[in-house]
């Protein structure tokens, strides 16, 4: 029988690690309390014993005592030292967390959002989120570029001033070879930095449109970008998007048409949520009928390192003419440094710059040069690398399994997403499956205007689990025979498939 390990009797403090000496022998302290080697009222030891004992300044571990006491786990005693806290129980306390609390199934894009943010990280994969699991991302990669950030700034502390408006002059040279490899040709000076691809598209969108203009999307599209528009008081006007790009013929009538377009949101590389990526002949008709009408285009690649270097870009086509480039670091580095950039034509920088000014001021500059070294040094490439080979494999297997559990898909897989046919209403599944654990994104919530679909979007890399779509079949099989035997009479009814042009 395996037992539990026995508390340390002394910390592994290591000088130089990310943690501070604070904090490590803050989390030595917490770790003997949990497992019972100090108990309640227990004394720690002074401040001048415990710095003798570990080597360490008095004042680092007061620092560490103090952290103990912000968590809740001792207590200061006037003129005695602190204290293992006693709670009404006589436990040991312990720093306290809310307990998880689960949010209501996706019906709409606030709640596909916010049930992606309650399990970061979790036990349970939810095919329904958008990024890469966190054990696929490099942890090592990341703390090392920060180090080597955080040595940087010890020479030049540019984290206690304000950064560049432009952003940082090292990131934005590194992404000026990086779009030269993507064949877009933009020079350092045609490259802002945001908080984000998200804060990208949001500061381009109140450049180009006001309210009450019409936006050509993608449908269907990323139901956060429709969601964020519709605030903003625009008018969406949706051109259906297949394996062979935007229906030309659609967008031709509504650029003819009495609303005037101004501008077209698009996803060319990947397209969240088919997996699309735009034909080259098709982006370069697109890209006539904006010189036609005036269109101005905004290309979202966010999916890039996900994708060959050699997929066309509009931006590459017309050398930023008119595209503007949005592209960032959450899909392939980590969702939480919030990196971003536009890359656009000289005359839309100053422009992009003040309005960035105007909302955040200045992005943050260690995150900014902790990326820049991982581009100039090879090592963000070489991680993408072995992401796309990881993903390629997860793919195979999401599409074995779906096949085998009776699902087809609505597009060919490519990429992070695909999208899946479950030939029943999606909203209802995704309700069943919510009560055991699984998040899906409907495809109800992938259309301007959401309607009943029998469409969902899954994330290869957490979709893998042959137990997944064992509920996803047994819960198809569910309502179907629920619809067989009457569920019409409760206002339910099959939804009739719908696939996209391949």
């Amino acid at each position: 029988m395996n037992r539990p390990s026995p508390p340390r009797t002394e910390p592994s403090l290591e000088r130089g690690a990310l943690a501070t000496l604070a904090e490590q022998l803050a989390a030595f302290y917490a770790e003997r309390i949990r497992a019972g080697a100090l108990a309640v009222g227990a004394r720690l030891p002074s401040v001048r014993e415990a710095a003798r004992r570990h080597g360490l300044a008095p004042s680092t571990v007061v620092a560490a005592y103090d952290q103990l006491q912000a968590q809740g786990v001792v207590e200061a005693r006037q003129q005695r030292g602190f204290y293992v806290r006693t709670t009404a129980s006589g436990t040991a306390a312990s720093p306290q967390r809310d307990p998880p609390q689960r949010s209501a199934p996706p019906h709409d894009v606030a709640a596909l959002m916010r049930g992606m943010f309650e399990h970061p990280g979790g036990k349970s994969p939810s095919p329904g989120t958008g990024t890469l699991p966190p054990d696929w991302l490099d942890l090592p990669l990341l703390h090392g570029a920060m180090r080597r950030a955080l040595a940087d700034d010890a020479r030049d502390p540019a984290s206690l001033r304000y950064g560049d408006p432009a952003g940082d002059a090292r990131l934005r040279s590194a992404l000026s070879l990086r779009l030269g490899q993507l064949g877009i040709a933009a020079g350092a000076q045609q490259i802002v930095t945001t908080a984000g691809a998200t804060q990208a598209l949001d500061i381009v969108s109140r450049l180009l449109l006001a309210p009450g203009d019409t936006v050509l999307v993608d449908e269907p599209g990323w139901a956060v970008e429709f969601a964020r528009l519709t605030q903003m008081g625009m008018t969406l006007a949706p051109v259906p998007r297949g394996a062979a790009g935007p229906d030309l013929a659609v967008m031709r009538r509504l650029l003819e048409s009495n609303a005037k377009p101004r501008a077209y949101i698009t996803v060319s590389v990947l397209h969240n949520p088919t997996g699309a990526t735009l034909p080259l002949a098709a982006a370069h008709e697109l890209l006539k009928l904006a010189a036609a009408h005036d269109l101005t285009i905004v290309e979202d690649d966010t999916y890039a390192w996900l994708a060959p270097a050699q997929a066309p870009r509009l931006a590459a086509l017309d050398q930023l003419q008119r595209t503007i480039y949005i592209s960032g670091f959450s899909k392939i580095l980590t969702p939480s440094w919030r990196v971003g950039f536009v890359a656009a034509s000289p005359a839309w920088v100053e422009r992009i710059i003040d309005r960035k000014l105007l909302t955040t001021l200045t992005t943050p500059a260690l995150p900014e040069r902790a990326l820049a070294i991982t581009l100039e040094q090879g090592t963000l490439r070489r991680h993408a690398d072995r992401v796309v080979l990881r993903l390629d494999a997860a793919r195979q297997r999401c599409v074995r399994l779906a096949e085998e559990a009776g699902f087809a898909f609505a597009a060919p897989p490519q990429g992070l997403f695909g999208w899946i046919d479950t030939g029943v209403d999606v909203d209802r599944l995704a309700a069943d499956l919510h009560a055991q654990g699984w998040l899906l994104a409907p495809g109800s919530l992938f259309h301007a205007v959401p309607r009943p679909s029998t469409l969902m979007r899954i994330n290869f890399a957490t979709s893998q689990e042959a137990r997944l779509w064992r509920a996803l079949r047994e819960a198809c099989e569910a309502l179907h025979h629920t619809v067989d035997q009457g569920g019409c009479a409760a206002g339910q009814s099959r939804v009739p498939s719908v696939h996209y042009k391949r």
